[in-house]
């Protein structure tokens, strides 16, 4: 009996392992951020121009999602997830011919359509593995560990820009090669799993999804949806064109403010998934909008990098646990129609798109304070869905 406790537990690995490592791959869509920031600074291009880079990434969300769950349901789960990461790895791979404006924006297209099919494809395949019991923790897990991506792209690009270290001409692009080398690496792996997947259900067609926001409540957390991202993207994106603005240092050194960001987001997201054990929804929700609420008055009113830094840290907190919670909602309001609402959130990430090309036009307008004005609308919006949430403890 112990023998075969220690050889399913051995058979779990090997097979969580490599879907975990997936998750890592999935967070490589948060060096969008960074990468727009050093493609400006390297061809002088203006904050709108800068800006399309992230918002055609999350274009694709909008394309995508809903397709892609037809897409699973013809040929399996782990056969859509592997073709999500030949695509990212191939994006990833692109910037090494150089970072001209049409290059990046192939890269940054591609990596966006990797990004949107591995989304939709690889929490349903996590179900495979883990009981329903044990699912949430899991799919926690797995967003803490694509966050640890996340932290990790400003400080490698940071190091590709500076160091004396051989990065073949490269320069902040050792951070694409890098990326791309795990996701090579995730491919293999995944590729030797074996993973038994359950029939599939029946296919949600676009019709079927966008009428759902016809609901009321459903378009309200289709809209949170988008904010988040927005904010997401938004912050990742802007943090070091403030502290640059304000305080006139470097990108090198003004990108760790991405880096602050994302090891708030982890930290949140990690402690989350045990408060939410004993805190009512929609407590915890307003806590974490008032947060990030402070912190866009830290980012308007101040111009010294500690405060700069606690208010991206108070964004990056309050922000890493609303996507979740919305989700979670959407399906508790239709429980007998979970496909499609799991479609039209994912869609949702659409907000990617729509917050950052405003907040580049915002920003060439009136400087930063602009960029952070749109996503205080964002803002807004959350503590305004905060008072729609239902309270289940």
């Amino acid at each position: 009996m112990t023998q075969s406790l220690v050889t399913n537990r051995k058979s779990f690995l090997l097979q969580i392992i490599p879907v975990m490592l997936c998750f890592f791959v999935m967070g490589f869509v948060d060096l969008v951020g960074t990468a727009s920031n050093y493609v400006q600074k390297d061809l002088g291009l203006t904050d709108s121009q800068a800006n399309l880079f992230p918002s055609l990434v999350f274009f694709w969300f909008l394309i995508f999602s809903v397709p892609t769950g037809m897409l699973m349901n013809k040929i399996g789960r782990k056969r859509t997830v592997l073709i999500s990461l030949i695509v990212t790895a191939l994006s990833l791979f692109i910037p090494a011919f150089g970072d001209s404006y049409i290059i990046m924006l192939v890269s940054f297209s591609l990596l966006g359509i990797g990004n949107a099919i591995m989304q939709t494809s690889l929490n349903p395949l996590v179900t495979n593995l883990i009981s329903s019991d044990k699912l949430a923790s899991t799919l926690t897990f797995g967003q803490f560990v694509k966050a640890i991506a996340s932290f990790l792209a400003p400080v490698i690009a940071a190091w590709g820009a500076t160091t004396v270290f051989p990065t073949f001409g490269l320069g902040w692009r050792a951070l694409f090669v890098i990326y791309a080398v795990i996701s090579f690496l995730s491919i293999s792996l995944l590729a030797a799993t074996p993973i038994d997947e359950e029939r599939p259900d029946k296919a949600s067609g676009v019709g079927e999804c966008l009428k759902l926001l016809g609901r009321p409540f459903i378009f309200l957390c289709f809209i949170g949806i988008m904010c988040h991202v927005g904010i997401d993207v938004g912050t990742n994106t802007t943090a070091p064109k403030i502290i640059m603005e304000r305080l006139g240092l470097p990108l090198e050194e003004a990108g760790f403010a991405t880096g602050v960001y994302f090891i708030f987001r982890t930290a949140g997201c990690f402690i989350g998934a045990f408060i939410l054990r004993s805190m009512s929804p929609r407590l915890f929700f307003a806590i974490s909008v008032l947060m990030m609420l402070a912190g866009m008055c830290i980012l308007f009113t101040c111009d010294t990098l500690t405060p700069l830094y606690a208010g991206i840290g108070l964004i990056g907190f309050g922000n890493s646990n609303i996507f979740s919670v919305v989700f979670s909602q959407a399906l508790i309001y239709a429980p007998n129609e979970k496909n499609e609402v799991s479609g039209l959130m994912i869609m949702g990430l659409f907000g990617g798109t729509v917050f950052p090309l405003a907040m580049g036009y915002a920003a060439d307008a009136v400087g930063q304070a602009g960029a952070v004005a749109v996503m205080t609308v964002g803002v807004v919006y959350l503590l305004y869905y905060t008072l729609k949430i239902k309270s289940t403890k």
